[in-house]
């Protein structure tokens, strides 16, 4: 084989092997494209502040609120993760923001979720009437409740309309409504406008100690938080 040939023959071959790196790269790149993983460690910004609050509210972080994503917020979220039956990475992906309550995007700003700041103390008056004394996530799930019979077909499809819905909730009646809020019912109130469900979906929940209607037992019950049972 003559020089030349044999010099063309090896820069064809360089040629092939720099395409099936640049192909190799490329797909690479769009396959860790394709996984979203948002913060984690490193990451900084208004994101990693919703995450260390909330997760210092429920006791997984013990320290201060910076926007910095490091090892103790790491382990925080692990022990969230591991509690709620998620993949303990570490890192807060979509499946973990949504079991906190935190849209990907961002959420969080305005009133919550979408809804105004009116529509915010609506809910947190009722959250606080309806579950004074249980669990801050109990209270969340009440809120959750009143926010799942917006798009059920059997509840009016107003957060309103919900609410002062005639005989849907006691407080109306009794005038609890009126009472001072805690501020906990607040925070409930964002919390499940924000996305976080602890009620598994529930649409009824009732305290059987309280409770009269022979109806109401009869609902399959999702999950018990506190004094109440959730119900579908």
């Amino acid at each position: 084989m003559s020089t030349n040939r044999k010099l063309k023959y090896v820069w064809r071959v360089v040629v092939i092997l720099l395409l099936n790196i640049l192909i190799i790269a490329a797909f690479m790149r769009t396959n860790n494209n394709s996984v979203q993983t948002l913060s984690k460690v490193g990451s900084t910004g208004t994101e990693v502040r919703q995450i260390q609050t909330r997760l210092k509210q429920w006791g997984y972080y013990k320290g201060s609120v910076d926007g910095i994503y490091g090892t103790a917020t790491k382990n925080a979220v692990i022990a969230f993760q591991k509690k709620n039956g998620l993949t303990p990475d570490g890192i807060a992906g979509p499946a973990t923001l949504a079991k906190i309550g935190i849209s990907s995007s961002g959420g969080n700003t305005g009133g919550a979720g979408g809804f105004s700041q009116n529509d915010v103390n609506l809910l947190a008056r009722v959250i606080s009437a309806e579950a004074r004394g249980e669990p801050y996530v109990g209270q969340v799930a009440v809120g959750a409740v009143i926010l799942n019979r917006i798009d059920h077909p059997s509840f009016p499809n107003t957060l309103a309309g919900v609410i002062y819905q005639p005989g849907a909730f006691s407080c109306i009646t009794d005038g609890g409504i009126n009472a001072p809020v805690e501020d906990s019912a607040y925070r409930a109130a964002r919390d499940a406008m924000n996305g976080w469900d602890p009620s598994g979906g529930a649409i009824y929940y009732y305290n059987p100690k309280k409770s009269t209607s022979q109806w109401i037992f009869a609902r399959p019950v999702i999950t018990v938080i506190g004094d109440h049972r959730f119900c579908a």
